[in-house]
């Protein structure tokens, strides 16, 4: 018979698992949309502001109790929802100029960022971690070995694409202690929500009005938008249950599905020496799995705790300023105290 702990663990682990599952399907979903025309700053906001209507309206209409967050936690979410915004359009600008399978390989460096992040806010990195970074190192120069097309723009896919594994790492950082506060469905909607606001200037650079979005764009549009929101919901749901590097560890099955997809719907093929880069990379972000200590932990000791107790202060200062109590009115004397205080000078006088 399982115990609660394996019981809360498993649910953690499936949640992760469907998270990567649905993931795994954004990169074919958004090539879909690229290829049919659509501009790679009108795909994000459509993508984003779709996923944030939909999950206010989910919410208010079944599920009102996880609409409330306090200060702290929301001011968490919108900076976590910050940094996915922005990490979300420097993947898109770079998946415009990869092939889906090569671009979702970069991506999965993100665990290995992460695992850097929570080692600098008091989380060990034991010497596994240490070999696991030198080898993602060579493996990522593999994969910059391009054959053919036009070379400069490809790296700058590439480096548009780490960029985007770095801001997904940070913000799953800043998600991993918020968490500890805040349910999953409540992160999802604010960390979303902040997401949708912050990509709306990307407009301003879009080659065409996103009104002029084609017809046939619109599957991978609708698509992206679904995954957008149920990856989330479980992503969270995995890192309350698991911490953010383990849950990070299971999302790395999400290159299965991008891989197979790609090559089934795209034909996408990668040269003998990205295979290399690959294998190498998919080894040494699976060898997580042979940590030694990876208990699930929400306590902050490091940069995370730091930013985050300025969250708190901000929350302490505004509770502080609506507990004040108004002054009091300014009252008029009354004619009798008037003549009472009169007397009394005289007498004294």
């Amino acid at each position: 018979m399982k115990t609660a702990a394996e019981r809360y663990a498993r649910q953690g682990i499936v949640a992760a698992l469907l998270s990567a599952m649905l993931m795994g399907l954004a990169p074919i979903f958004g090539k879909q949309a690229l290829s049919a025309g659509v501009d790679t700053f009108a795909l994000v906001v459509l993508r984003t502001n779709g996923a944030a209507v939909a999950l206010w309206l989910l919410l208010f209409l079944f599920r009102r109790q996880y609409i409330f967050i306090h200060p702290a936690g929301f001011i968490a979410c919108i900076t976590a929802g910050i940094v996915n915004g922005i990490g979300s359009l420097m993947y898109y600008s770079g998946l415009a100029v990869l092939d889906a399978s090569l671009a979702q390989i970069l991506y999965t460096i993100h665990p290995l960022i992460l695992a850097l992040l929570l080692s600098l806010d008091g989380h060990p990195i034991s010497r596994l971690t240490i070999f696991r970074m030198l080898l993602a190192f060579p493996a990522v120069i593999y994969l910059l070995t391009t054959n053919g097309g036009d070379h400069i723009t490809r790296i700058q896919g590439m480096v548009l694409m780490l960029g985007g594994a770095f801001m997904y790492a940070l913000h799953t950082a800043i998600i991993h202690r918020t968490l500890r506060d805040v349910p999953p469905q409540t992160v999802t909607l604010y960390t979303i929500t902040a997401m949708a606001l912050v990509v709306w200037p990307s407009l301003l650079f879009a080659s065409k009005p996103f009104i002029d979005t084609p017809a046939s764009a619109w599957i991978g549009i609708i698509g992206l938008t679904i995954v957008t929101i149920f990856s989330r919901l479980f992503l969270f749901a995995g890192i309350k249950h698991l911490g953010g590097l383990q849950a990070a560890l299971l999302g790395l099955s999400e290159l299965i599905v991008s891989v197979l997809t790609a090559f089934i719907f795209f034909g996408d093929k990668l040269s003998t020496t990205q295979w290399i880069g690959a294998i190498a990379l998919v080894i040494s972000v699976a060898m997580v799995s042979f940590e030694k200590d990876l208990t699930p932990s929400h306590i902050s000791e490091g940069w995370i705790a730091w930013v985050y107790r300025s969250f708190e202060k901000l929350q302490t200062s505004f509770y502080i300023t609506l507990s004040k109590p108004p002054p009091p009115p300014p009252t008029k004397p009354s004619p009798l105290l008037k003549e009472i205080e009169k007397r009394g000078k005289k007498s004294g006088a």
